[in-house]
């Protein structure tokens, strides 16, 4: 097999509105980095849900069976330390901000310092590949929420794109899932299987977003990349959190590892496609959930890395903004074009609470 990405479209839509920035804004989902961090970060990401404290007692119990450290972090400043060298070769001479959504650094004291630096605008970078409420619209609510709180003077922030069916970011991923295929022995490569695994969210939060649409793009560019047909590959997903009455995305990986098996496949390649780097929801859910099960049935499993700082992926995002900042044409491997830079006002709508009989609505 040879990675080969589709012969990516230049898509140029015309100029962009002459903006000038001066600083670009990583932004991220962040993650504690200790024990005394774990309740208090999941505290701060379940605001306003009516998730049960059970559940978060059990989520705080992934984050303890590593210590209460999330990767997340540390990979993002992995990912800070590959793009600013990046820029700069390319004549990039901004500086680097990051701000989280839930933990250190917390947006609002991000936005606060670029302010007292006179950044006056900024372009975002959100670690998120396609759309949805979660993965974008919120995003653009909580750096909303964060110039608020910094008040007059906070600096004016967009945010690039989503890049699912960016040619570098497909062929970052293939090159991961090639490595994962090197691991299965020849003779058994030609009756693999691929899952692909996203985060599984509310199906009223899919409904009203390209979350499915996007998602299966990139895992069929990633699967004709590396010569897996279509009939050997699924996306799936993983990591539900809801209330079991609400419907969310399925099949969950674990159903369709053992619907595989019951198939007659012997081995099985999972590939994060939703995820950018391994972090917990990666390494529990995946490398021990996902493993537990497929050693439970007798299906050999090889988890494919995700894209992290592979030099195609930081590539990709110094690409991106080049788009905003020099106009350069815009990118896409497939069928859909590249998404709009500037998100519409009904885009990724907040999903609707589901409605009791009578019409009120139900607690979530």
């Amino acid at each position: 097999m040879t990675t080969e990405v589709t012969t990516p479209q230049i898509c140029n839509y015309g100029t962009r509105d002459g903006a000038e920035y001066d600083a670009i804004l990583l932004v991220s989902f962040g993650g504690p980095e200790g024990p005394e961090d774990v309740m208090p970060f999941l505290e701060n990401v379940l605001r306003g849900k009516n998730v049960p404290h059970e559940r978060m007692l059990e989520v705080a119990e992934h984050y303890n069976h590593f210590g209460g450290v999330s990767p997340i972090n540390a990979q993002c400043r992995d990912l800070l330390d590959a793009l600013q060298p990046e820029l700069v070769e390319h004549g990039i001479d901004l500086p680097v901000y990051w701000g989280n959504r839930n933990w250190d650094p917390l947006l609002p004291e991000t936005l606060r310092q670029m302010k007292d630096d006179g950044i006056r605008r900024a372009l975002a970078f959100v670690t998120s590949s396609c759309s949805s409420y979660s993965s974008c619209r919120q995003y653009r609510e909580n750096i909303a929420d964060a110039q608020a709180a910094v008040g007059d003077g906070a600096p004016e922030v967009d945010k690039i794109r989503v890049f699912y069916n960016h040619p570098d970011f497909i062929e970052a991923n293939a090159v991961r899932v090639h490595a994962a295929i090197d691991q299965i022995p020849e003779e058994r490569r030609g009756d693999l299987h691929i899952a692909f695994t996203a985060h599984s969210i509310p199906t009223s939060m899919s409904d009203s977003s390209d979350y499915v649409q996007q998602l299966t793009e990139a895992s069929r560019l990633v699967a004709n990349a590396v010569g897996v047909p279509e009939d050997r590959w699924k996306l799936v997903y993983q990591s539900r959190s809801g209330p079991p009455q609400i419907p969310w995305l399925e099949p969950d990986i674990s159903d369709h590892l053992r619907d595989i098996r019951s198939t007659g496949v012997e081995d099985v390649i999972i590939m994060p496609i939703g995820f950018l780097s391994d972090h917990m929801e990666v390494m529990f859910d995946l490398d021990e959930e996902a493993r537990e099960v497929c050693e439970e049935i007798g299906l050999n499993m090889v988890r494919a890395g995700t894209v992290g700082t592979h030099p195609r992926f930081i590539a990709m995002i110094r690409k991106l903004i080049e788009e905003r900042l020099r106009g350069k044409p815009r990118e896409c491997a497939g069928q859909f074009g590249p998404n709009h830079d500037v998100c519409p006002l009904d885009c990724c709508p907040r999903p609707q609470r589901p409605q009791r009989p009578g019409g009120a609505p139900r607690p979530m």
